[in-house]
């Protein structure tokens, strides 16, 4: 019997061990806490028990999802034929509705489905009206509206354009994301084309004249409310974010705290759309924006106020044949700190910052997936760059970035440029796409071999299978009615309109192209970049 208790012993320490070991759950689920919302196409779970329709609770469901209804006449929105979707299309998706204040941890799939917050109307004004979504390991699909959505929380900052600035703190608002550590989610979302509130119509009764939006969300992961978006403590979770129109947008702030963020977008990567308020904050993380050109638009970042960029790595591309910009913001692009790669067909304007940046102005459009490579003094490698989309302007930036002659290379061919020098500063200083006048009040004339743009790669296809198109549209007029010259195989690159506050005055001209690219501290522009042979 001895021996018999001795054996039980040895096995009940065993099992004890085995349970220390493996545990009831992953360590990531025994580390976060919140309340978790399983999903699952046949059953979904709210702390282990089946969700229900009962709108009182923290968390119910429904199959009420708001989106654009095909069929319906010019009254009931701006939307085209694109944007309908039928009533069994919706009826298809289920809605995870979470109407408290809270944590709350998502796991699990749903290929039919949204998770959507409101805390009610009274939310807004309500410090405590904070809700923090935790993804675990989610992957939603909705093809008719953002797959996620913040609708009524605390609101921590006012639209006041008179008194708006670039520095905004949103640590207090209540719409707030956590990329856990150790996990992927996959966020696949469409959008809401504007559906009217109310209406005014002409005479005639055969125009909307005038209106009030009721509904109207142009992105996959959408917040009507500032928003912040972090990582856990590790910093290695991912989201990834397939947008079929725009991919994360907010209605005031955005802030980028952490995480590692893919977003592949038809339109805008980014937005965040209050006019001349609104400021899209990147503090830390990882950001790889990418426009698809499913629409034949988008910039990368697009803050309809300011983008303040303080760390982390941003690489922001914008569509490949349209002129659109990897960074754009309507009030100004301050850099002070992380690094930078962004890509488009336009410039927009940076006006401040700590970090040393380099722009570099292209003779011709470059197609994608080539190699462009910075060495220093040394022949030391300081930065690879490899877009994969078209782009004739790209801007890096990072600590690697310090004063100093550098080469430029495309693949193994060596590159050459007009340098236009320091731009740091706001006072204007003009066309950027032409090279500096010399002494004799004449341009220099740029090589010959950049009148012909490089051929598209034969095996490039575009999202819908068909090749590349390179653009037509005429160049676009200034508001004094004149147009910019833009180089020969870029007819459809632009300048913004508020290109004067992009440069500064403190110039170090060079009107001879060279292979030499020499920074200083602060911004740099070449121009005219092409084969140096």
């Amino acid at each position: 019997m001895e021996g018999l208790d001795t054996m039980k012993k040895i096995l009940v320490c065993f099992i004890i061990m085995v349970l220390l070991l493996t545990g009831c759950s992953t360590p990531t689920e025994q580390k976060i806490d919140g309340v978790k919302i399983n999903l699952s196409d046949e059953k979904i779970t709210v702390d282990g028990k089946a969700i229900t329709n009962d709108n009182a609770q923290a968390v119910y469901s429904a199959n009420d999802i708001v989106f654009f209804l095909a069929g319906q006449d010019f009254t009931y929105g701006e939307g085209t034929k694109e944007d309908e979707h039928e009533q069994s299309e919706a009826d298809a998706h289920t809605v995870v509705h979470i109407s408290k204040p809270g944590r709350y941890v998502l796991s699990g799939k749903l290929t039919a489905g949204q998770i959507a917050v409101d805390l009610g109307e009274d939310a807004e004004k309500n410090p405590e009206a904070v809700v923090t979504l935790i993804l675990n390991g989610v992957d939603i699909t909705c093809t008719v509206a953002p797959a996620v959505i913040f609708y009524n929380v605390y609101e921590c900052s006012v639209a006041d354009e008179e008194n708006a600035t670039k520095d905004v703190d949103t640590s207090a608002a209540g719409a707030n994301i956590i990329v856990a550590d150790g996990s992927e989610n996959n966020i696949n979302g469409s959008y809401v084309a504007e559906i009217y509130k109310s209406y005014e119509l002409n005479e005639d009764g055969t125009e909307v004249i005038d209106s009030k939006k009721l509904h109207k969300y142009d992105a996959a992961f959408y917040s009507k409310k500032t928003m912040n978006i972090n990582g856990g403590d590790i910093g290695d979770g991912i989201l990834n974010i397939k947008a079929e129109n725009e991919g994360l947008d907010s209605e005031l702030h955005l802030t980028i705290n952490g995480g590692n963020i893919n977003i592949t977008s038809g339109n805008d990567g980014i937005n965040t759309n209050e006019d001349n308020v609104s400021v899209t904050t990147v503090n830390g993380g990882t950001l790889n924006i990418l426009c698809d050109g499913t629409t034949g638009e988008g910039d990368g970042i697009d803050s309809n106020g300011w983008l303040v960029i303080n760390g982390g790595t941003v690489v922001a591309q914008a569509c490949a044949t349209s002129g659109d910009a990897g960074i754009d913001s309507d009030s100004g692009i301050y850099i002070n700190g992380g690094n930078v790669i962004a890509s488009g067909n336009m410039l927009d304007r940076i006006v401040g910052g700590e970090q040393t940046y380099a722009i570099f102005s292209f003779a011709a459009r470059q197609t994608g997936n080539s190699i462009y490579t910075l060495k220093n003094a040394e022949n030391k490698v300081i930065g690879k760059y490899s877009p994969t989309n078209d782009f004739a302007y790209l801007l890096v930036a990072g600590d690697e970035l310090v004063a100093g002659d550098y080469t430029f290379w495309q693949d193994d061919t060596q590159l050459s440029a007009y340098s236009t020098g320091n731009m740091q500063g706001e006072k204007p200083m003009g066309d950027t796409q032409q090279p500096p006048e010399n002494m004799n009040g004449e341009r220099p004339q740029p090589p010959e071999n950049i009148e012909n743009p490089p051929e598209m790669p034969e095996n490039m296809t575009r999202p819908d299978g068909e090749p590349p198109r390179m653009p037509t549209s005429e160049r676009p007029e200034m508001p004094n009615g004149e147009r910019h010259e833009m180089p020969d195989g870029a007819e459809n690159i632009t300048h913004p309109d508020n290109m004067a506050g992009m440069m500064g005055n403190n110039m170090v001209s060079n009107d001879k192209v060279s292979t030499i690219f020499t920074l200083v501290k602060g911004g740099n522009q070449f121009t005219n970049v092409c084969n140096a042979e």
